[in-house]
């Protein structure tokens, strides 16, 4: 009987529907879902794929809020889920199935959002939205804060979860494709960066201080961007920091080389193909183009005559046509450099000095970052990578020539320790040893300083030699080295009344000995 009756009802409709105009019936239509809403206690929100009826502009809210889903852990929980990756990527993106529904809470209200996906009628298209359902108190007092909330967890996730391309200019900036693309996946982090620990903090400090200073940058009216200098001798670790900086901010990197570009007009349209969130890296300045210091220049000849018209002309397109200090720095300071925000620009340089002081001023390179030879806390940062040890016998012999003058740099400690990664911990600690007394004795042989000790002090000297020191392959390796102390009860009352400076003075000459017995043997 109640079959009956419902297949009478829908028999009814489906006559209605036929016979009443189909303008009726979207009223009835829209009549009856304004019923709905009005006994429901919950209230509704779409979010359409595209903006508009035709369905051509991206509507940004859409792909945030697919973002801040993949974003919460619950969506890898939920019964349905869509699974993609794109190409030459290593990020799964994972998102809500069609007509799945999963729960989110915000400042104490409970919200669903549901995935639809309908089919368009006679095509092969797909209309997608999210919907977003709450209760209808909340719907005024959070919807604007929760929609602002999910924008930003929405752009916080892209930042950290997208993979960054290194980019380099390929000589066609005047083009829309000025610039060629590799995925970057340096493994430089200041984890594994030999810094001093208050200047690694100090990076730190700044490059937070700058990616959370949009609101200060703003008020203040400056370009939201940041000038670095790395100067110091090669190897030192330029590069890897600029990479490590890169994976820190999760910042895409665009190796600009200056060579390639002819002229200002070029390097301006580089610049306005960058994007966002972005670390701009001109490496050796100085060396790029004739960029250096004008004032440790000598004066300029004076001009020749010029005999004809068609010079003027092609001394004029050569001006033209290549990259000048002025056109720099407008590209780092000037009107141009406000076309992007939240960018980073480095220059590197092994000689600060010879770089003209107008393009390292403050406002354009706000810090100044030396990078020297390897401290002790830098050394142990190495030992620790590449050896896996935090304390040896060793480290306090090495401490000591660190301060006593042996520099090396922390590429040439990494090839040390390279070399010897299958080997015994205390050799590959011993040739770090012998490296920085090598530097120490050359130092000091380089400084010319006369020895007031005679001769027969020398081979007095020498004559404990296979006691006190040994010569390998023409390094001398200090006698700490090939008897080192267990502790520092084992280490005798005269060699620690030894001085440092005497000891150099005994390595130096040591070594002139052998030099001398060498070419004795040769004679």
């Amino acid at each position: 009987m109640v079959l009956a009756q419902i297949w009478s009802v829908l028999g009814l409709l489906t006559v209605l529907q036929n016979v009443l105009p189909s303008r009726l019936l979207r009223l009835l239509h829209g009549w009856w879902e304004g019923l709905k809403d009005f006994y429901s206690p919950n209230s509704y929100v779409e979010i359409p794929e595209f903006n508009g009826y035709c369905g051509v502009d991206m509507n940004e809210l859409y792909r945030s809020v697919q973002l801040y889903l993949n974003s919460l852990h619950a969506a890898v929980h939920s019964r349905r889920v869509s699974v993609s990756r794109a190409k030459n990527s290593s990020h799964l993106s994972y998102t809500l199935a069609p007509d799945q529904t999963m729960e989110d809470t915000f400042v104490g209200a409970r919200l669903w959002w549901t995935h639809n996906v309908d089919s368009v009628p006679d095509s092969l298209e797909e209309k997608r939205s999210f919907t977003l359902k709450m209760k209808k108190p909340d719907r005024t007092r959070i919807l604007s804060d929760y929609l602002d909330h999910v924008a930003h967890c929405a752009e916080e996730y892209d930042s950290r979860s997208r993979d960054r391309k290194l980019y380099t200019n390929n000589g066609h900036g005047s083009h829309d494709c000025g610039w060629t693309a590799v995925p970057f996946r340096h493994p430089a982090t200041f984890s594994t960066l030999a810094l001093d620990p208050e200047l690694m903090d100090a990076i730190k400090a700044d490059l937070e201080s700058f990616g959370q200073g949009k609101e200060f940058y703003h008020r203040v009216g400056r370009a939201w961007k940041r000038g670095y200098l790395l100067h110091g001798p090669p190897g030192t670790g330029k590069s890897s920091l600029i990479a490590a900086m890169a994976n820190y901010l999760h910042y895409d990197v665009y190796d600009m080389e200056l060579t390639k570009v002819t002229d200002n007009s070029e390097l301006r349209a580089l610049l306005i193909q960058t994007t966002n969130k972005s670390i701009i890296v001109i490496e050796d300045i100085d060396c790029s183009l004739d960029l250096t210091n004008r004032l440790s220049k000598p004066p300029a000849a004076p001009p020749r005559r010029l005999e004809s018209r068609r010079s003027v002309e092609s001394l004029m397109e050569a001006d033209d046509s290549r990259v000048t200090l002025s056109g720099l720095l407008n590209f780092t300071d000037g009107l141009w450099s406000c076309c992007g925000e939240e960018r980073i620009i480095v220059f590197t340089t092994n000689h600060k000095d010879n770089v003209d002081p107008a393009l390292i001023r403050s406002g354009r390179m706000d810090m100044h970052i030396l990078l020297s030879t390897c401290g002790f806390p830098a050394f142990k940062c190495l030992a620790f990578n590449y050896l896996g040890i935090e304390e040896h016998d060793l480290f306090s012999i090495i401490e000591q020539s660190i301060q006593a003058g042996g520099a090396l740099t922390p590429a040439e400690i990494s090839e040390i320790l390279i070399k010897h990664k299958h080997q015994d911990h205390y050799l590959a600690l011993k040739a770090v040893v012998s490296a920085l007394h090598l530097s120490i004795v050359t130092t000091f042989a380089q400084s010319d300083e006369p020895f007031e000790e005679e001769e027969e002090e020398v081979a007095a000297s020498n004559k404990g030699e296979e006691q006190n020191a040994v010569v390998d392959n023409g390094e001398v390796v200090d006698v700490f080295v090939n008897n080192p102390p267990v502790n520092d009860s084992c280490v005798t009352k005269n060699s620690r009344s030894l001085t440092w400076q005497r000891r150099v003075r005994y390595l130096i000459k040591t070594k002139r000995l052998c030099e001398q017995r060498r070419l004795n043997h040769l004679l």
